[in-house]
């Protein structure tokens, strides 16, 4: 029955985002470049593939060479138009991501916008020798033409068989793929077969232009949320652990969890879910029955931003709340070509800015 009123639904979500892509291909609607290298890391779908991480591990390969900044929409943040994010910040007021991302690489300039145009040209005004802007989930934006796009699709929902929101998980076209420079293969298994590769290649159908990478996550130990001087717990497999979280798809967490340590609840969240007293309370309720005294919560990064800047924590134990950290791991054989193609494109779009300024 769901679905017999969802099909229609998506048809016409469907129709109007193709008309608004043909009114930005046919420039009804225009796509305004920056005269700075821009990477956009963005998806098809409405999230679980993994951007934060990708957009952490570019930061992390090019930050060390180039002058870089991200700029997000700060999604769910109570606060509007530009604003640069502080490692004091909130997630209320910047959004759980940013934050993330902050506080992880503080050197970085990190800021928020839903105006891309606008929010890259306040970063060049703010800090002019900014080299390189990631734009953090932009692909559908358009507003803003980045000069490389990657688009993440996840191995366990891949693109070509999903549908149209809310019949599916597409926000855009499958068509629109063609923008794209490079499509990366997130969350994939780290023994991934290459019979596997070969079929998602084949499915995929790209362009002699794109390249194609796969990525896996890597988890990291668990680290406590809230600092302090609290009594350190010994992370093994006879653990008691209550695991929430509140991401796109939680089940990845939950399945690494559990295979390390013995899960005695899992408690999921909307995406993005903004925690309040009731929230923790129920979740201090469900981990009292807990009868062992090795015991711990644990949750994800990005729950942990959001938790850091709650109010009314005081009033719970802290010391209980971990969260286990991720990286991306891309394929050994190709990341230096994935990396080799990122600052190729840097080094052209640093030589084609200087010539403009110089015709200029």
């Amino acid at each position: 029955m769901l679905k017999l009123i969802a099909a229609p639904l998506a048809m016409i979500y469907g129709l109007v985002v193709k008309i608004r892509n043909l009114l930005f291909d046919l420039k009804f609607f225009r796509s305004v470049p920056v005269n700075r290298a821009t990477i956009c890391v963005g998806n098809l779908t409405v999230g679980g593939t993994g951007k934060t991480p990708h957009v952490e591990y570019l930061i992390r390969v090019l930050s060390p060479k180039y002058r870089v900044a991200l700029l997000s929409r700060g999604y769910k943040r109570k606060t509007k138009g530009f604003r640069i994010v502080e490692v004091h910040s909130t997630a209320t007021e910047v959004g759980d991501e940013p934050l993330q991302i902050k506080t992880k690489f503080p050197e970085v300039l990190v800021a928020v916008d839903g105006n891309r145009v606008r929010g890259a040209n306040a970063i060049i005004h703010h800090q002019p020798d900014t080299e390189i802007i990631i734009l953090d989930d932009a692909f559908q934006h358009r507003w803003i033409k980045p000069g490389y796009s990657i688009v993440l699709t996840d191995f366990n929902n891949m693109i070509t068989r999903d549908f149209f929101l809310p019949l599916g998980r597409l926000r855009d076209s499958l068509s629109e793929l063609h923008r794209a420079d490079c499509v990366v293969v997130s969350k994939c298994p780290k023994t991934i077969k290459p019979i596997e590769r070969r079929l998602i290649i084949k499915d995929l159908n790209l362009f002699p232009y794109q390249a194609i990478f796969f990525s896996s996550i890597s988890y990291g130990s668990p680290l406590p949320i809230f600092k302090g001087d609290f009594p350190a717990i010994e992370f093994n497999s006879k653990l008691k652990v209550l695991a929430f979280a509140g991401v796109a798809n939680p089940l990845p967490f939950f399945d690494y969890v559990k295979s390390n340590y013995d899960v005695v609840d899992c408690i999921a969240f909307p995406d993005h879910h903004r925690y309040s007293e009731k929230n923790i309370k129920a979740i201090f309720e469900s981990f009292s029955k807990i009868t062992s005294q090795h015991k711990a919560i644990l949750t994800t990064e990005k729950d942990a931003a959001r938790l850091r800047a709650m109010e009314g924590m005081e009033g719970f134990q802290k010391d209980i709340f971990h969260f286990i950290p991720i990286e991306v791991i891309f394929d050994i054989d190709t990341e230096q070509q994935f990396i080799n193609q990122i600052e190729g494109y840097v080094r052209k779009s640093k030589r084609n800015s200087n010539l403009y300024k110089e015709q200029g």
